[in-house]
Protein backbone atom coordinates (compact mmCIF):
# COMPACT_ATOMS: atom_id res chain seq x y z
CA UNK A 1 0.00 0.00 0.00
CA UNK A 2 1.18 3.50 -0.46
CA UNK A 3 0.90 6.00 2.55
CA UNK A 4 2.58 9.36 3.53
CA UNK A 5 3.47 10.34 6.81
CA UNK A 6 2.28 13.35 8.04
CA UNK A 7 3.41 15.32 10.73
CA UNK A 8 1.95 17.84 13.16
CA UNK A 9 3.12 20.95 11.28
CA UNK A 10 1.40 19.10 7.63
CA UNK A 11 -1.95 19.14 10.01
CA UNK A 12 -2.09 22.51 10.71
CA UNK A 13 -1.55 23.84 7.41
CA UNK A 14 -3.92 21.34 5.89
CA UNK A 15 -7.07 22.85 4.14
CA UNK A 16 -9.82 22.53 1.42
CA UNK A 17 -10.11 23.90 -1.47
CA UNK A 18 -12.82 23.93 -4.41
CA UNK A 19 -11.01 23.09 -7.48
CA UNK A 20 -12.93 24.08 -11.20
CA UNK A 21 -10.29 21.77 -12.76
CA UNK A 22 -10.36 19.04 -10.24
CA UNK A 23 -14.24 19.04 -10.75
CA UNK A 24 -13.83 18.60 -14.42
CA UNK A 25 -11.23 15.90 -14.34
CA UNK A 26 -13.21 14.18 -12.11
CA UNK A 27 -16.16 14.22 -15.23
CA UNK A 28 -13.68 13.39 -17.48
CA UNK A 29 -13.13 10.25 -15.68
CA UNK A 30 -16.69 9.33 -15.11
CA UNK A 31 -17.46 9.71 -18.84
CA UNK A 32 -14.41 7.42 -19.60
CA UNK A 33 -16.16 4.99 -17.27
CA UNK A 34 -19.76 5.63 -18.34
CA UNK A 35 -20.53 3.91 -15.00
CA UNK A 36 -22.83 5.76 -12.74
CA UNK A 37 -22.80 5.97 -8.62
CA UNK A 38 -26.37 7.09 -8.39
CA UNK A 39 -29.26 8.13 -10.68
CA UNK A 40 -28.28 11.52 -10.93
CA UNK A 41 -25.28 10.69 -12.80
CA UNK A 42 -26.96 8.04 -14.94
CA UNK A 43 -28.73 11.20 -16.39
CA UNK A 44 -26.28 13.38 -16.28
CA UNK A 45 -23.95 10.55 -17.96
CA UNK A 46 -27.27 9.53 -21.06
CA UNK A 47 -26.97 12.88 -21.46
CA UNK A 48 -23.59 13.93 -22.34
CA UNK A 49 -21.76 10.24 -23.03
CA UNK A 50 -23.07 9.95 -26.82
CA UNK A 51 -21.17 13.53 -27.51
CA UNK A 52 -18.22 13.25 -25.71
CA UNK A 53 -17.47 9.35 -27.82
CA UNK A 54 -18.41 10.80 -31.00
CA UNK A 55 -15.52 13.42 -29.88
CA UNK A 56 -12.87 10.61 -29.43
CA UNK A 57 -13.98 8.51 -32.30
CA UNK A 58 -12.71 11.09 -34.29
CA UNK A 59 -10.18 12.08 -32.98
CA UNK A 60 -8.20 8.69 -32.26
CA UNK A 61 -4.90 10.38 -30.86
CA UNK A 62 -6.78 11.97 -27.97
CA UNK A 63 -8.84 8.84 -27.33
CA UNK A 64 -5.77 6.94 -26.44
CA UNK A 65 -4.32 9.74 -24.63
CA UNK A 66 -7.05 9.45 -22.13
CA UNK A 67 -6.97 5.70 -22.17
CA UNK A 68 -3.17 5.79 -21.53
CA UNK A 69 -3.22 8.92 -19.09
CA UNK A 70 -5.83 6.82 -16.97
CA UNK A 71 -3.43 4.27 -16.62
CA UNK A 72 -3.77 1.00 -14.48
CA UNK A 73 -2.47 2.49 -11.09
CA UNK A 74 -1.37 6.02 -11.87
CA UNK A 75 -3.09 8.78 -13.65
CA UNK A 76 -0.44 10.66 -15.44
CA UNK A 77 0.67 13.35 -13.29
CA UNK A 78 0.63 16.29 -16.00
CA UNK A 79 -3.49 16.28 -16.34
CA UNK A 80 -4.09 16.06 -12.61
CA UNK A 81 -1.99 19.58 -11.32
CA UNK A 82 -2.74 20.12 -7.77
CA UNK A 83 -4.92 22.10 -7.53
CA UNK A 84 -4.34 26.01 -5.68
CA UNK A 85 -6.68 27.93 -3.94
CA UNK A 86 -9.32 30.56 -5.79
CA UNK A 87 -7.90 28.96 -9.40
CA UNK A 88 -10.08 29.56 -11.95
CA UNK A 89 -10.60 26.14 -14.28
CA UNK A 90 -8.74 28.93 -17.08
CA UNK A 91 -5.71 29.34 -14.99
CA UNK A 92 -5.77 25.18 -13.93
CA UNK A 93 -5.96 24.58 -17.63
CA UNK A 94 -3.28 26.46 -18.61
CA UNK A 95 -0.78 24.76 -16.16
CA UNK A 96 -1.85 21.47 -18.03
CA UNK A 97 -1.33 23.13 -21.68
CA UNK A 98 1.74 24.23 -20.42
CA UNK A 99 3.58 20.84 -19.30
CA UNK A 100 6.46 20.28 -21.66
CA UNK A 101 6.10 17.80 -23.86
CA UNK A 102 8.76 15.60 -22.89
CA UNK A 103 7.75 15.51 -19.58
CA UNK A 104 4.04 14.63 -20.80
CA UNK A 105 5.71 11.53 -22.60
CA UNK A 106 7.24 10.44 -18.98
CA UNK A 107 4.26 10.69 -17.00
CA UNK A 108 2.34 8.57 -19.73
CA UNK A 109 5.15 5.89 -19.64
CA UNK A 110 4.74 5.78 -15.91
CA UNK A 111 0.71 5.68 -15.99
CA UNK A 112 1.00 2.88 -18.75
CA UNK A 113 3.54 1.11 -16.06
CA UNK A 114 5.51 0.46 -19.94
CA UNK A 115 6.64 1.98 -22.95
CA UNK A 116 4.89 4.79 -24.80
CA UNK A 117 2.06 3.87 -27.81
CA UNK A 118 4.08 4.93 -31.35
CA UNK A 119 1.14 7.52 -31.45
CA UNK A 120 1.81 8.93 -28.34
CA UNK A 121 5.58 9.98 -29.44
CA UNK A 122 4.09 13.46 -30.14
CA UNK A 123 4.84 16.87 -29.02
CA UNK A 124 0.86 18.06 -28.84
CA UNK A 125 0.03 15.73 -26.08
CA UNK A 126 -0.87 19.21 -23.01
CA UNK A 127 -2.10 20.69 -25.98
CA UNK A 128 -4.92 18.28 -27.05
CA UNK A 129 -5.69 17.53 -23.51
CA UNK A 130 -6.02 21.01 -22.18
CA UNK A 131 -8.64 21.67 -25.33
CA UNK A 132 -10.21 17.90 -24.17
CA UNK A 133 -10.79 19.37 -20.28
CA UNK A 134 -11.71 22.73 -22.20
CA UNK A 135 -14.20 20.76 -23.98
CA UNK A 136 -16.03 18.91 -20.93
CA UNK A 137 -16.15 22.41 -18.57
CA UNK A 138 -17.48 24.00 -21.29
CA UNK A 139 -20.03 21.42 -22.16
CA UNK A 140 -20.51 19.26 -19.14
CA UNK A 141 -19.31 21.10 -16.44
CA UNK A 142 -20.00 24.63 -16.56
CA UNK A 143 -23.52 25.10 -17.43
CA UNK A 144 -24.27 24.19 -13.72
CA UNK A 145 -20.85 24.88 -11.87
CA UNK A 146 -22.56 27.38 -9.48
CA UNK A 147 -24.87 24.25 -8.18
CA UNK A 148 -21.72 22.16 -7.89
CA UNK A 149 -19.83 24.71 -6.50
CA UNK A 150 -22.45 24.95 -3.51
CA UNK A 151 -22.22 21.22 -2.78
CA UNK A 152 -18.64 21.13 -2.65
CA UNK A 153 -18.85 23.89 -0.16
CA UNK A 154 -21.74 22.15 1.75
CA UNK A 155 -19.09 19.03 1.84
CA UNK A 156 -16.43 21.23 3.42
CA UNK A 157 -18.76 23.15 5.60
CA UNK A 158 -19.66 19.22 7.14
CA UNK A 159 -15.80 18.14 6.94
CA UNK A 160 -14.70 21.26 9.36
CA UNK A 161 -17.54 20.52 11.66
CA UNK A 162 -15.77 16.85 11.80
CA UNK A 163 -12.55 18.30 12.29
CA UNK A 164 -13.98 19.97 15.00
CA UNK A 165 -15.85 16.77 16.77
CA UNK A 166 -12.75 14.31 16.05
CA UNK A 167 -9.83 15.94 14.66
CA UNK A 168 -7.96 15.59 11.69
CA UNK A 169 -7.83 11.86 12.04
CA UNK A 170 -11.40 11.21 11.71
CA UNK A 171 -11.72 12.95 8.42
CA UNK A 172 -8.90 11.21 6.83
CA UNK A 173 -9.82 8.41 7.72
CA UNK A 174 -12.33 7.60 5.37
CA UNK A 175 -12.09 10.23 2.57
CA UNK A 176 -12.08 8.07 -0.33
CA UNK A 177 -12.08 4.40 -1.04
CA UNK A 178 -8.34 3.24 -0.08
CA UNK A 179 -7.95 6.23 2.36
CA UNK A 180 -7.26 4.87 5.72
CA UNK A 181 -5.76 6.66 8.72
CA UNK A 182 -3.12 4.01 10.12
CA UNK A 183 -1.78 5.59 13.16
CA UNK A 184 1.20 6.55 14.51
CA UNK A 185 0.88 10.19 11.59
CA UNK A 186 0.48 7.57 8.58
CA UNK A 187 -2.16 8.29 5.96
CA UNK A 188 -2.85 5.54 3.61
CA UNK A 189 -3.46 7.04 0.54
CA UNK A 190 -3.87 3.87 -1.47
CA UNK A 191 -3.54 0.02 -2.00
CA UNK A 192 -0.97 0.15 -4.28
CA UNK A 193 2.82 -0.42 -3.56
CA UNK A 194 4.28 2.69 -3.85
CA UNK A 195 7.55 3.63 -1.26
CA UNK A 196 6.59 5.86 1.47
CA UNK A 197 6.26 10.00 1.07
CA UNK A 198 7.47 12.23 4.35
CA UNK A 199 5.03 15.55 4.27
CA UNK A 200 6.75 17.10 6.93
CA UNK A 201 6.23 20.75 7.11
CA UNK A 202 4.58 20.18 3.63
CA UNK A 203 0.86 21.61 2.67
CA UNK A 204 -2.02 18.87 2.74
CA UNK A 205 -4.38 20.06 0.51
CA UNK A 206 -8.19 18.53 0.34
CA UNK A 207 -10.29 19.18 -3.07
CA UNK A 208 -13.94 17.67 -2.94
CA UNK A 209 -15.56 16.38 -6.23
CA UNK A 210 -19.28 15.64 -7.41
CA UNK A 211 -18.41 12.59 -8.70
CA UNK A 212 -19.06 9.74 -6.80
CA UNK A 213 -16.36 6.49 -6.73
CA UNK A 214 -13.75 9.00 -7.70
CA UNK A 215 -10.47 10.58 -6.49
CA UNK A 216 -6.79 10.17 -6.66
CA UNK A 217 -3.53 11.80 -5.08
CA UNK A 218 -1.34 14.79 -6.72
CA UNK A 219 1.65 16.50 -5.93
CA UNK A 220 3.92 19.38 -6.77
CA UNK A 221 7.42 18.67 -7.00
CA UNK A 222 9.43 21.59 -4.92
CA UNK A 223 6.97 23.07 -3.73
CA UNK A 224 5.77 21.11 -0.96
CA UNK A 225 2.33 20.59 -1.63
CA UNK A 226 0.03 17.44 -1.92
CA UNK A 227 -3.19 17.30 -2.32
CA UNK A 228 -6.12 14.34 -1.82
CA UNK A 229 -9.00 14.57 -4.10
CA UNK A 230 -11.86 12.87 -2.99
CA UNK A 231 -15.73 12.27 -3.74
CA UNK A 232 -18.22 14.53 -1.58
CA UNK A 233 -20.91 12.71 0.77
CA UNK A 234 -23.42 11.35 -1.47
CA UNK A 235 -25.95 12.64 0.62
CA UNK A 236 -25.08 16.01 -0.80
CA UNK A 237 -23.62 14.74 -4.40
CA UNK A 238 -27.19 13.57 -5.39
CA UNK A 239 -29.44 16.52 -5.18
CA UNK A 240 -31.83 14.64 -6.85
CA UNK A 241 -32.00 11.64 -5.16
CA UNK A 242 -34.50 12.65 -2.28
CA UNK A 243 -38.18 13.74 -3.85
CA UNK A 244 -40.46 14.90 -1.50
CA UNK A 245 -43.19 13.37 -1.37
CA UNK A 246 -46.56 15.36 -2.65
CA UNK A 247 -48.59 15.10 0.13
CA UNK A 248 -45.58 16.77 2.29
CA UNK A 249 -45.22 19.33 0.17
CA UNK A 250 -48.97 20.22 0.11
CA UNK A 251 -48.71 20.46 3.67
CA UNK A 252 -45.39 22.24 4.52
CA UNK A 253 -44.71 24.00 0.82
CA UNK A 254 -42.48 21.91 -1.51
CA UNK A 255 -39.16 24.10 -0.31
CA UNK A 256 -40.21 23.50 3.47
CA UNK A 257 -40.94 19.97 3.28
CA UNK A 258 -37.49 19.62 1.08
CA UNK A 259 -35.74 20.57 3.92
CA UNK A 260 -37.90 18.72 6.37
CA UNK A 261 -36.83 15.46 3.80
CA UNK A 262 -32.91 16.37 3.60
CA UNK A 263 -32.76 16.13 7.32
CA UNK A 264 -32.50 13.01 8.16
CA UNK A 265 -28.91 13.18 8.44
CA UNK A 266 -27.43 16.23 10.46
CA UNK A 267 -26.88 19.39 8.24
CA UNK A 268 -25.94 22.85 9.06
CA UNK A 269 -27.69 25.89 7.47
CA UNK A 270 -24.83 26.36 4.73
CA UNK A 271 -25.04 22.72 3.90
CA UNK A 272 -28.62 23.41 3.51
CA UNK A 273 -27.89 26.16 1.26
CA UNK A 274 -25.64 24.68 -0.74
CA UNK A 275 -27.69 21.55 -1.30
CA UNK A 276 -31.16 23.22 -2.34
CA UNK A 277 -29.85 26.75 -3.72
CA UNK A 278 -32.03 28.21 -1.44
CA UNK A 279 -31.24 31.91 -0.28
CA UNK A 280 -29.70 32.07 3.06
CA UNK A 281 -32.93 33.39 4.41
CA UNK A 282 -35.22 31.35 3.14
CA UNK A 283 -33.03 28.47 4.73
CA UNK A 284 -33.17 30.00 7.78
CA UNK A 285 -36.85 30.63 7.98
CA UNK A 286 -37.58 27.27 7.26
CA UNK A 287 -35.77 26.12 9.96
CA UNK A 288 -36.82 28.25 12.19
CA UNK A 289 -41.07 27.14 11.41
CA UNK A 290 -40.04 23.25 11.54
CA UNK A 291 -38.31 23.76 15.09
CA UNK A 292 -41.63 25.54 16.40
CA UNK A 293 -43.60 23.04 14.70
CA UNK A 294 -40.97 20.55 16.06
CA UNK A 295 -40.07 18.80 13.43
CA UNK A 296 -36.87 19.08 13.63
CA UNK A 297 -33.77 19.67 16.33
CA UNK A 298 -30.33 21.62 16.73
CA UNK A 299 -27.05 20.80 18.71
CA UNK A 300 -23.51 22.19 18.54
CA UNK A 301 -20.86 20.48 16.55
CA UNK A 302 -17.67 22.20 17.57
CA UNK A 303 -18.52 25.96 15.64
CA UNK A 304 -21.85 24.73 13.43
CA UNK A 305 -24.91 24.34 14.17
CA UNK A 306 -26.41 21.05 12.98
CA UNK A 307 -30.19 20.43 12.55
CA UNK A 308 -32.17 17.21 12.30
CA UNK A 309 -35.13 15.47 12.09
CA UNK A 310 -36.93 14.63 15.36
CA UNK A 311 -38.92 11.87 15.93
CA UNK A 312 -42.31 13.65 14.79
CA UNK A 313 -40.25 14.70 12.03
CA UNK A 314 -39.59 11.52 11.09
CA UNK A 315 -43.05 9.79 11.74
CA UNK A 316 -44.07 12.51 9.19
CA UNK A 317 -41.86 12.30 6.52
CA UNK A 318 -42.11 8.56 6.75
CA UNK A 319 -45.84 8.71 6.16
CA UNK A 320 -45.95 10.87 3.41
CA UNK A 321 -43.41 8.61 1.79
CA UNK A 322 -45.53 5.65 2.55
CA UNK A 323 -48.59 7.26 0.91
CA UNK A 324 -46.98 8.17 -1.85
CA UNK A 325 -46.26 4.78 -2.29
CA UNK A 326 -49.49 3.06 -2.29
CA UNK A 327 -48.56 1.43 1.57
CA UNK A 328 -50.78 1.80 4.64
CA UNK A 329 -50.09 4.36 7.07
CA UNK A 330 -52.50 3.49 9.35
CA UNK A 331 -51.52 1.37 12.36
CA UNK A 332 -48.04 1.30 11.61
CA UNK A 333 -45.88 0.16 14.33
Amino acid sequence: MGWWQINADTLARSRFVVSPLAETFACLKLLHAGAAAHPGERAWLDARLPAYRRRLADDPVTALLVRSGLGREWIADFLTPTPREGETFEEGVARVRATRPEQARAHLRLSLAGPLPAALDRDDLPERAAALLEQVWTEAVRPDWERRRRVLEADVVARIAQVSRGGWASVLDALRPGTRWLGDSRLQINLHEYPPRKLSGAELILVPITAQRQGWVSWEDGAERYAVVYPCAGALADGGARTVPAALGALLGPARAGVLVLLGSPMSTSQLVGVTGQALGSVGRHLRVLLDAGLVERRRAGRSVLYSRTAAGEVLVEAAAGEAAGEPVIGRG
